[in-house]
């Protein structure tokens, strides 16, 4: 089929990274299915989705920098100039998995005759579709995210049992990056690459148990740690200064590469475990504090996800709801011994 006769879907999902990627499958399954596809993306997750296969074209929403601009007419211009775009592109369908006001703005008056939106989107969003896919009222944490975000493939008719995640290949210049920052790593033992950071502080786990847990496996496994400049102090305390800290010395893309040449990964619920996952080769152990990992845990029988007993875990907030002692009570849960455990029995599969 040429592309001219494609049916032409804008799919809108313009951040997290970890949201970015959960959106993966469904730009795979619209794409086998026929359809051209356009994404639109913030910075976030631009460099996972620029020349990634799942896709036709990109257009960037610079969202992070117009955050930072000064000029309202300068910020509004390039916005309404994407909108300009996105009329010439004269799409058939838009997907907004978004749904915020933000994404909004890209579905309203922008000459789209089919505009899907999910039912529990935010923020007036509602109001740019005129078709919508049903979600529950109340919070469903038993459903994985991904399989979600494919209901408005399956919306569109199409059989969404089988779930493709992909990613672009690794630049010349992001592998010979990774020879030399692995230059010195022991390649006789296998690579266990630690992510020990994420953003909500009730989303880490505590860090004594992180410095136990590398104590119990150094032995075994060669160790390097990732994440970004503001973690370097963080890291340095699990890791006694043994291992390799690559903390703030790898961008997006050589992150990537560097995953592509792991055994296991150990991690949180964060953009790095979603973009281990979606390389598809390393083993994840990914611990999970307040969130439920029934709903962000990857998927798949090289992954498990860990989570505490706690009565409260998960609960999903943002911030701690107690004020007590019990004030993120949940960080300290898995233990570690839960951990080596999830290790011990990938190591079996």
């Amino acid at each position: 089929m040429e592309t001219t006769n494609k049916k032409k879907v804008l799919l809108i999902k313009l951040s997290s990274l970890g949201d970015v990627i959960f959106n993966i499958p469904l730009a795979n399954a619209l794409k086998s299915n026929g359809y051209e596809v356009t994404w639109i993306v913030s910075e976030k997750g631009y460099d996972v989705i620029k020349d990634n296969p799942c896709v036709d074209n990109v257009i960037l929403a610079p969202f992070v920098k117009w955050k930072k601009e000064k000029s309202f007419i300068k910020k509004y211009k390039e916005f309404f100039d994407i909108k300009k775009k996105i009329k010439q592109y004269k799409f058939d369908i838009a997907i907004d998995t978004q749904g915020l006001l933000k994404s909004f703005g890209f579905m309203f008056n922008t000459g789209i005759k089919r505009r899907v939106v999910g039912t529990n989107a935010r923020e007036f969003s509602l109001l740019g579709g005129n078709e919508f896919v049903k979600f529950p009222k109340k919070h469903d944490w038993n459903t994985p995210i991904i399989k979600k975000y494919l209901k408005y493939a399956e919306h569109l008719g199409i059989n969404t049992e089988k779930i493709q995640v992909t990613l672009p290949k690794s630049s010349e210049e992001a592998i010979e990056h990774i020879d030399t920052l692995l230059s010195e790593v022991d390649k006789t033992k296998p690579l266990v690459v630690i992510c020990p950071a994420t953003t909500w502080d009730n989303k880490f786990w505590d860090k004594d148990n992180w410095k136990k847990l590398v104590e119990k496996i150094e032995d075994k496994y060669s160790i390097v740690f990732t994440g970004t400049k503001n973690d370097i102090d963080y890291i340095e305390y699990i890791n006694n200064g043994k291992h390799l800290n690559l903390a703030g010395k790898t961008n997006l893309k050589e992150l990537i590469e560097l995953f592509r040449r792991t055994d296991l990964v150990l991690s949180l619920d964060s953009g790095s475990t979603h973009l281990a996952w979606a390389t598809q080769i390393p083993k994840i152990v990914s611990i999970f504090c307040c969130t439920p990992p029934t709903l962000y845990g990857p998927i798949g029988e090289k992954y498990i996800s860990v989570s505490g007993k706690l009565s409260c875990q998960p609960c999903h907030n943002r911030k701690c709801p107690k004020s007590d002692e019990n004030y993120n009570a949940c960080t300290k849960y898995p233990d570690v011994e839960e951990v080596i455990n999830a290790i011990d029995e990938l190591e079996k599969r």
